[in-house]
């Protein structure tokens, strides 16, 4: 038997670009290159999709606050519809050899939002992650509160103001609803992006403004005290959580700067300093979620711990960081699977769900 193709998908149109880049070589520095031929996909800040070599998909590679994507120039496009050689060579239109398998390492908008999701399912070919629909609403922090809330889990008190609505809020408004401090984010962004921690009319103002550049709807969020624990969920059908770990952030709050750039910015602590049965109650919530929200694949679910147990989950990433510095890949090490172990379950467990897809019925008898 040969070696499995992947595609590994990165980079994109997204403020998140840099993260991808740095997941996309802790995953070629991972993976069993005995086992799985990678084929390097890098999409620039354009939009444009470059096919790279491996030995030049990245300039100041280790350097997480110069990482640049290398364009090859060499595009290549999708063609929905072919049950086979489904991308191509722009120049010349030749098929890329077949793939078996898609790993889009995508974070954020234009990539863990369900858009290239539905790309690649048009494209017909198996991916890593939740299908369209999940990738969505995780990705639409508003969104996912109302489904969680719904579902009958805690989540933190919140207002959301549009771009098009005629005002939003005032700082008096907000403070009589959620107190003080408290946070503004996009709603459709991670990592961090856009986020600040109010505390005064002032900074207010300031904080709208920095998230209405990233989306055009924006988060109000009550500040929870509460340790921020987080829990790793892998599986299809049957999901299983990893142990929980703690984020110990050295900053005000857990910053892109803090997770991404910053190696002493935030110290994990894998597993968290747990009661057992508050362990395994975060399992429990994490699976739940992850259920409640039709996820797929993998997700990491996030939540504050308060003081007297209660669990506010945080968010829900459908495609989380597997930068050297990431917590999902070290929570499923830490819980036994080591770090190429989880790129080959992930590959897997793709192709079982493209299987089951389509074993579907798509005609009437």
């Amino acid at each position: 038997m040969g070696k499995i193709k992947v595609g590994l998908l990165f980079g994109g149109k997204s403020s998140e670009h840099e993260v991808s880049l740095q997941s996309a070589k802790n995953i070629m520095e991972a993976v069993d290159h005995e086992r799985y031929e990678v084929t390097l996909i890098g999409i620039d800040k354009q939009g444009g999709w470059h096919l790279s070599s491996p030995d030049e998909y990245l300039i100041h590679e280790n350097h997480p606050d110069k990482i640049e994507l290398y364009k090859s120039n060499k595009n290549v496009a999708v063609v929905p519809g072919r049950v086979k050689d489904q991308i191509v060579h722009v120049t010349g239109s030749e098929a890329l050899d077949q793939l078996d398998v898609i790993f889009p390492i995508l974070h954020g908008p234009l990539g863990e939002d369900g858009s290239v999701q539905g790309m690649i399912r048009m494209a017909n070919l198996p991916y890593v992650g939740p299908h369209v629909l999940s990738s969505a609403v995780c990705m639409d922090k508003d969104i996912t509160k109302k489904l969680l809330q719904s579902a009958g889990f805690q989540v933190a008190d919140w207002l959301t103001v549009k771009r098009s609505a005629s005002s939003a809020p005032s700082f008096e408004e907000v403070e009589n609803n959620l107190g003080v401090p408290f946070f503004i984010k996009p709603a459709n962004q991670g990592s961090s992006v856009g986020v600040s921690k109010i505390s005064t009319e002032a900074e207010y103002k300031e904080g709208l403004d920095k998230a209405l550049q990233y989306d055009h709807k924006v988060m109000i969020e009550a500040f929870v005290e509460g340790r921020e624990i987080e829990c790793a969920v892998l599986g299809n059908d049957h999901p299983a959580a990893s142990l929980a770990g703690e984020v110990l952030p050295n900053s005000d709050f857990y910053s892109y700067e803090t997770k991404y750039i910053d190696e002493n910015g935030a110290s994990l602590k894998i597993p968290a300093d747990l009661d057992e049965k508050v362990m395994e109650n975060i399992r429990t919530q994490s699976v739940q979620a992850f259920e409640a929200l039709e996820c797929q694949g993998l997700a990491r679910v996030d939540f504050f711990l308060k003081e007297n147990g209660e669990l506010i989950i945080n968010e829900v990433n459908t495609l989380p960081g597997f930068t050297k510095i990431s917590m999902y890949p070290k929570l499923w090490e830490a819980s036994g699977i080591s770090y190429p172990k989880l790129i080959e379950k992930l590959l897997n467990l793709a192709i079982e769900r493209h299987h089951q897809d389509q074993a579907l019925k798509n005609t009437v008898d």
